[in-house]
């Protein structure tokens, strides 16, 4: 069956790989084309007659007619689209919303159309061609992936709300579909606990060669999935069961019953399977990935920023498996394609969108220079500009990338950090605005209203590092708990990674009294800036000796 799975997918795989190396030998070319088409095609839309596009030769006329925009200086448009107003950014109205966390706690809603969803399946299928080039046993078993459910909501006129990678999992192609370990359905069970166990059923009931998950926590939990609740999946799969108690977890009624039940109807006792993982856990005295699947030739997962981090424990649980960088993706776009195991460079898919560069050192100029695919330079980095068909046009991701070198002629890039006042250890993405917002919240549950905080990523231990001063030490862990979950209900990110334990709790930390006025001062003399220009860094990326030495006599084992 996998095998008329892999001639399909080689023989459109050779197509993109030429189309991809001929953009690649000439990614100024490649650029051009691809935004003239895109701007002729979307001429007529109200987007499009504002910012003249049908007078716009080339990217200098580009720069000079569309501004640069962040989320909300796109939001009326995407607001007039979400209001059931066609014709407003591209002439193909949106197939869905994506969510994604805002600055605020209203989630942003990128458009999703069909010609963008269908570049999106080529550069799926460009990478998967690649991998299994280098690996040609990738398709000898099941390939397992977790998902979010493509449906989450709706927008005001009734387009559906949801996830991207939901979406795309769901609507591959039948072929493709025949080879997941864990069916889609499985996403839409709302208690996170009994999805993972559900999925983890699934995956290890099946024979997988293929491992794929953007965040290398989701496929740490998989191991510890496997370890904790070693004997029921193994009683499950003997007995033929989902391994949970779906009376527990049908909080909506009718409808979740109905998954369940249709979940069920999928699976019959493997008493075979069974046999072999008791086997296992009777050995190891758990279930481990690394011999459970044998066949498993490759994993997939980010490498770059914080998640490299995680990604350097997978080894522990899978064993020496081959990790390929799933590419620089977000709900916005896909701008990568790597092609070799354990970096976190690709190269840039120069014919598919159209992306500009400014200098991550000049972002904050008044009038930064704006470079092209063509015009950057090996080991800079930069802030990326993104154009695609679903109607984003130069718009302000806010993330940086590196260039790592050059395939062909394309810049290979490398996801860095989120840029400007962001953070991000799992793609949560909190803003400085949020972590505030939270901590204003928090103070005035516990009655201080002088509260003053600073959140450090422990990428390690998957959490954040609460520095806290105005809270007393018998308060200190209700305020912390007050700040999570008001931080749950600003990021809806924050929320899911925080359900699905792929984030833990803030670790409170508490500072000396004066800790912020100290901190305010030395920022002030030897950071440049004037006294009234300061704003308090809500966020640090990584601790310093001055905080470390700030920190409360005997409250931490950080210093």
């Amino acid at each position: 069956m996998n095998h008329q799975v892999e001639l399909w997918l080689r023989a459109k795989g050779r197509l993109r790989a030429r189309a991809f190396d001929r953009a690649a030998g000439d990614p100024k070319q490649a650029q051009e084309r691809y935004l003239r088409t895109l701007l002729h095609r979307n001429r007529d839309t109200a987007f499009g007659r504002e910012h003249g596009f049908d007078s716009i030769r080339d990217p200098r006329d580009y720069a000079t007619r569309v501004p640069v925009r962040d989320y909300d200086g796109l939001r009326p448009w995407v607001e007039r689209l979400a209001g059931g107003e066609r014709n407003v950014l591209t002439r193909h109205p949106p197939l869905l919303f994506g969510t994604t966390s805002g600055t605020t706690g209203t989630p942003k809603l990128v458009p999703v159309t069909r010609p963008w969803a269908r570049e999106l399946r080529a550069l799926l299928g460009l990478w998967l061609y690649k991998s299994l080039h280098d690996h040609p046993r990738l398709l000898s078993g099941k390939s397992g992936s977790l998902v979010s459910p493509a449906v989450e909501g709706a927008a005001p006129d009734g387009t559906p709300t949801g996830s991207v990678s939901g979406l795309t999992y769901r609507s591959a192609p039948w072929i493709v579909r025949r080879t997941y370990a864990v069916p889609y359905a499985v996403s839409e069970i709302a208690d996170y606990d009994h999805r993972y166990l559900v999925a983890v059923r699934f995956l290890f009931a099946a024979s997988v060669s293929l491992l794929a998950a953007p965040n290398p926590s989701t496929l740490l939990r998989i191991a510890s999935e496997g370890e904790t609740h070693a004997e029921a999946i193994v009683r499950a799969v003997h007995d033929g069961s989902l391994g949970v108690d779906a009376a527990d977890s049908c909080r909506d009624g009718h409808a979740e019953r109905q998954l369940y039940a249709a979940l069920d109807q999928e699976i019959t006792p493997d008493r075979a399977r069974a046999r072999d993982l008791e086997a296992a856990l009777r050995r190891d005295g758990t279930l481990l990935p690394q011999t459970i699947w044998p066949q498993l030739a490759m994993i997939g997962c980010w490498l770059g920023g914080s998640a490299g981090v995680q990604a350097r424990r997978l080894s522990a649980s899978y064993g020496d498996v081959p990790v390929r960088d799933l590419g620089f993706r977000a709900t916005e776009a896909t701008v990568t394609v790597p092609h070799t195991d354990g970096t976190a460079a690709g190269p840039l898919a120069v014919h598919i969108g159209f992306h500009e560069f400014v200098p991550e050192e000049q972002i904050e100029d008044e009038h930064p220079p704006v470079l092209l695919a063509h015009e950057l330079e090996e080991g800079a980095r930069y802030y990326i500009l993104l154009t695609t068909s679903a109607g984003l046009y130069r718009y302000d991701i806010n993330d940086v990338v590196e260039v790592h070198g050059f395939y062909r002629r394309a810049p290979e890039l490398a996801f860095v950090r989120k840029g400007r006042d962001m953070v991000s250890l799992t793609g949560e993405k909190l803003h400085s605005f949020q972590i505030a917002q939270a901590a204003e919240l928090a103070a005035g549950d516990v009655h201080r209203p002088d509260v003053q905080i600073q959140l450090i990523p422990d990428a390690n231990s998957m959490r954040y590092d609460l520095l806290t001063e105005g809270v007393s030490s018998p308060e200190l862990e209700i305020f912390a708990g007050a700040f999570d979950r008001h931080l749950a209900t600003l990021n809806i990110e924050y929320d899911q990674k925080r359900a699905s334990r792929r984030l833990g709790p803030p670790n409170a930390i508490p500072m000396n009294p004066g800790w912020a006025v100290r901190h305010r001062q030395f920022d002030v003399e030897h950071g440049g800036k004037r006294d009234t220009q300061y704003k308090w860094p809500y966020f640090r990326m990584e601790w310093n000796e001055r905080n470390r030495s700030e920190i409360e006599s005997g409250e931490s084992s950080l210093r």
